[in-house]
């Protein structure tokens, strides 16, 4: 022990993790919630996590409390990206003791449904669509928003988003997951514009198209490019959301 320094001075608390984990479905972007089992707040929905074990960090126990809440393969978990949002420190978020969480996020695309039974303190899990999603336990609400903020500007200047279209994809389609992440309807013309003078970010096929119904002519295929971050960014328009 460091000489002069005093463990015990300080008053002890925990650390958590929660995962705000997102996928597009049904044209609908969905976040993973479990329903507690336990108190305080059971019966409510939550973000997945749980507490930081004495030898672990914040990541490894990300993706521990991840599988064991949901019952995701491990494999699944392991590959997850998880990127680190926030720490949340409120002294009264847990009516437990004091708590601190780190948060962390991720956008995936072909996400499995989670297992019928969670475990630890999580009764069950679920996807749900986020704007169905209310009366969160703890701060998750605040976690929940501050999330979908982060994705959002991660598909502003990365090619995150062709991951969630076909191997082959409309403008249309990719323009889809833009306004389902955002959740703001975007001017048809000046989207084409900005996705096709963006370099590398998308390439044609040639000769294929697809009819994608109405009267028009087939609409022209891409596939992604070898771009893997926007220069300059796709940025979201100004103003009210649909």
């Amino acid at each position: 022990m460091t000489a002069g320094y005093d463990p015990y001075a300080f008053e002890p608390f925990a650390v958590t993790v929660d995962l705000a984990v997102f996928t597009v479905r049904d044209a609908a972007l969905h976040v993973l919630l479990i329903r507690r089992g336990q108190e305080p707040y059971a019966g409510a929905w939550a973000l997945p996590g749980g507490f930081v074990l004495p030898r672990e960090s914040a990541e490894a126990a990300a993706r521990r409390e991840l599988a064991e809440e949901t019952g995701l393969p491990e494999r699944v978990v392991a590959a997850l990206h998880l990127e680190q949002l926030r720490t949340y420190s409120e002294p009264d978020r847990d009516p437990r003791m004091r708590v601190v969480s780190v948060a962390f996020t991720a956008l995936v695309p072909d996400m499995p449904e989670p297992a019928a039974e969670g475990g630890g303190d999580a009764a069950h899990a679920r996807w749900l669509p986020v704007g169905e999603v209310c009366d969160l336990a703890f701060d998750h609400a605040v976690i929940l928003a501050d999330a979908r903020e982060r994705i959002g500007s991660k598909l502003e200047y990365t090619c995150l988003a062709t991951a969630f279209c076909p191997p082959e994809f409309t403008l249309g389609e990719l323009r889809a997951v833009y306004e389902t992440v955002w959740d703001t309807a975007l001017d048809r013309p000046n989207f084409r514009r900005k996705v096709l003078t963006t370099p590398g970010f998308v390439e044609a096929v040639p000769g294929a198209a697809r009819l994608t119904g109405g009267r028009g002519k087939p609409a022209a295929l891409y596939r992604p490019g070898p771009a893997t971050a926007l220069h300059p960014p796709l940025l979201r328009p100004e103003g009210p959301t649909r």
